[in-house]
């Protein structure tokens, strides 16, 4: 018979006080050490360790020499050689001491059968071997576990919900989603969980990162994401999923991924309902409602909901990108951005409203457009009660009226209230256009641009207003046209106090205050004041009409010129004065319109001082000063100073009578024949 005692402290040298002794009844030449014994409830009453093998030894055959008549003390040290701690840690358990108020030990015994399973992961080279995979374990109860993950078999099945698990553990956790019960508490914070999880939660108050990654020297909380990480160096993808084939880094994404194709959403929030896939989602979800933001930037004092949130924030601060597209290069902060873009070379869009039918390169996409199903709108503003699809919407809103920008060009200095407002900036200097029509391969800074461009081809108006049924190929010119029917005017210039239905209304009246235009031609040098302007002119050198009338086939430098001229077939007066219910058919003459009640001269010529009542007087004075004849026409060449001038030369072209007297409703040709008419109501004298 074997004794195993622990005689020594390899860290120390000094002999324990407390041996400890495993009695082995058979010892044989085939190097396994612990075997089924007839007296087992003489070794439980006497305290000794024992392990209980079902029937004899494999490999045992009867004849085969036994040592029953042997004794033999063999050092802890010799089998614990690697890990001292845990020869302490087995003597604390033969005197019957609680283990479990003694910290810093990965592995404390307080039973005799795990204690003999340690043993053998020092003392036995893993006998048990997957013939599916060559992988070998150290029990056999492990190895049945993990045949399981060649099988695809979840034979654990919850009795409230009918959801399967591979493993008892993972459905032991899942029941307690149903009960509430979190066993769990930190002793430090008070916090409680559902899950076994207190040790790496502690870590978040220690700041402890044992896991070194041993190629790049990155810690991790725990051994689980070290593993995770080691792949991204390995670019290994264990778990695949049966129905598709896709292969991914973690269980849990894996389980996440399963989910897309079973629409399953087991975590619900139980103060409004909404159901997640993930129950790291409902956790962020349910901060929402409490306000909580639990990760604080160490560098700005910034707090965020989610710790991934803190972690993609920090990346602004040291500029890492550790995420590179190996067809192009780029490279982003987070995996998911990379993913998304990856998908840009793919053409793949793996997610799908089940609703219409529509494809999304993302998640985030798919939801928010289900939001335009359903009309929901759970962000909203605390200060002004306005709310949005996006919680990044109601960020961005926020800092309107905080004023807050962020986000800074390092070229130049500007700064921006939005991300993705920064990278669109940033093209300005690169002249970088990433997003390429596959129908006519026009290039464009934004994917947004790209995406309502693709509407031209297909005719695709998505956006539709639920007051009147009129659609849109654009959510902003949705919205800009629900102003229409509400009068509503949000944004307010600071210096003159004149309100504006959108932004970049606000922003283009107040570079009449400043005389900014930020928009230089590269070709001229002209400048001006908005981009839109600036496409125009471009075309100008180009020539290039790409927008065309499908009624009479005139072609358009700009989209708004085609829809202005669109409405001269309709008839259609779309764009109503809430003032005085006035109709137009194009927004700018709206605009010139609602001027002429205040009858405030605002637009003033930097070059004369001369004050106008609309914008479209002011630039057709300024012609007056250079003699350019910006406006051309395209059916004779022939140019103009002013735009009125080409539109009354077009109409000679065509005898189209566009312009049309409100009192008695004969028509003319020219803006300038209709004044001399509408005198004739007046008895206007030449």
């Amino acid at each position: 018979m074997f004794f195993l005692g622990c005689l020594y402290s390899r860290t120390s040298g000094a002999v324990l006080g407390t041996e400890l002794k495993i009695h082995i009844p058979f010892s044989i030449d085939i190097g396994c050490h612990f075997f089924r014994s007839d007296v087992i409830s003489q070794w439980e009453q006497r305290g000794e360790l024992w392990r209980e093998e079902r029937g004899p030894p494999q490999g045992w055959s009867p004849g085969m020499k036994n040592s029953h008549n042997k004794q033999e003390i063999i050092p802890m040290q010799d089998i614990c050689m690697n890990d001292p701690p845990n020869c302490w840690t087995v003597q604390k358990c033969h005197t019957g001491e609680d283990l479990s108020v003694y910290s810093g030990f990965d592995e404390v015994f307080t039973h005799t059968y795990t204690l003999t399973q340690h043993v053998l992961t020092h003392t036995v080279r893993k006998p048990y071997k997957c013939n599916e995979c060559g992988k070998h374990f150290t029990r056999n109860a492990n190895l049945r576990t993990h045949k399981i993950t060649h099988t695809g078999e979840n034979p654990f099945a919850c009795n409230q919900c009918g959801r399967r698990f591979r493993y008892f553990s993972s459905l032991t956790r899942h029941k307690r989603i149903h009960t509430g019960e979190k066993p769990y508490e930190c002793r430090l914070c008070g916090k409680a969980f559902v899950r076994s999880s207190i040790k790496r939660h502690e870590r978040t108050h220690t700041g402890e990162k044992p896991f070194k990654c041993h190629l790049c020297g990155k810690g991790f909380v725990t051994r689980s994401n070290l593993r995770e990480h080691e792949r991204t160096h390995t670019g290994e993808k264990p778990y695949t999923c049966h129905q598709c084939g896709k292969a991914f880094v973690t269980s849990s994404n894996l389980r996440e991924h399963e989910r897309t194709h079973s629409g399953e959403k087991p975590y619900k929030c139980h103060l409004c309902g909404k159901a997640f896939v993930q129950s790291s989602c409902l956790r962020d979800h349910e901060r929402i409602h409490t306000g909580e933001k639990p990760y604080k930037c160490p560098i700005c004092g910034r707090a965020f909901v989610t710790s991934s949130c803190l972690r993609k924030h920090e990346r602004t601060h040291t500029g890492e990108r550790p995420y590179a597209c190996h067809l192009c290069g780029k490279a982003f902060i987070q995996s998911s951005n990379l993913r998304d873009h990856e998908r840009t070379h793919t053409g793949e869009k793996p997610y799908t409203c089940h609703l219409c039918g529509k494809a999304f390169v993302t998640s985030s996409n798919l939801r928010e457009h289900e939001r335009t199903h359903s009309g929901e709108k759970p962000y909203k503003c605390h200060l002004c009660g306005k709310a949005f699809v996006q919680s990044s919407y109601l960020r961005d809103h926020e800092r309107t009226h905080t004023g807050e920008k962020p986000y800074k060009c390092h070229l130049c200095g500007k700064a921006f209230v939005t991300s993705s407002c920064l990278r669109k900036h940033e093209r300005t200097h690169t002249g970088e256009k990433p997003y390429t029509c596959h129908l006519c391969g026009k290039s464009f800074v934004q994917s947004s641009n790209l995406r309502e461009h693709e509407r031209t081809h297909t005719g695709e108006k998505p956006y539709k207003c639920h007051l009147c049924g009129k659609a849109f190929v654009t959510s902003s010119n949705l919205r800009k046209h629900e102003k229409t029917h509400t009068g509503e005017k949000p944004y307010t210039c600071h210096l003159c106090g004149k309100a504006f239905v959108q932004s970049s209304y606000l922003r283009e009246h107040e570079r009449i205050h400043t005389g900014e235009k930020p928009y230089t031609c590269h070709l001229c040098g002209k400048a001006f004041v908005q981009s839109s302007c600036l496409r125009k002119h471009e075309r100008a050198h180009t020539g290039e009409e790409q927008y065309i009338c499908h009624l009479c086939g005139k072609a358009f430098v700009t989209s708004s010129d085609l829809r202005d001229h669109e409405g001269t077939h309709t008839g259609e007066e779309q764009y109503i004065c809430h003032l005085c219910g006035k109709a137009f058919v194009t927004n700018s003459d709206l605009r010139d319109h609602e001027d002429t009640h205040t009858g405030e001269e605002q637009y003033i010529c930097h070059l004369c001082g001369k004050a106008f009542v609309t914008n479209s007087d002011l630039r057709d004075h300024e012609g007056t000063h250079t003699g350019e004849e910006q406006y051309i026409c395209h059916l004779c060449g022939k140019a103009f100073v002013t735009n009125s001038d080409l539109r009354d030369h077009e109409g000679t072209h065509t005898g189209e009578e566009q312009y049309i007297c409100h009192l008695c409703g004969k028509a003319f040709v020219t803006s300038s024949d209709l004044r001399d008419h509408e005198g004739t109501h007046f008895n206007y004298s030449e």
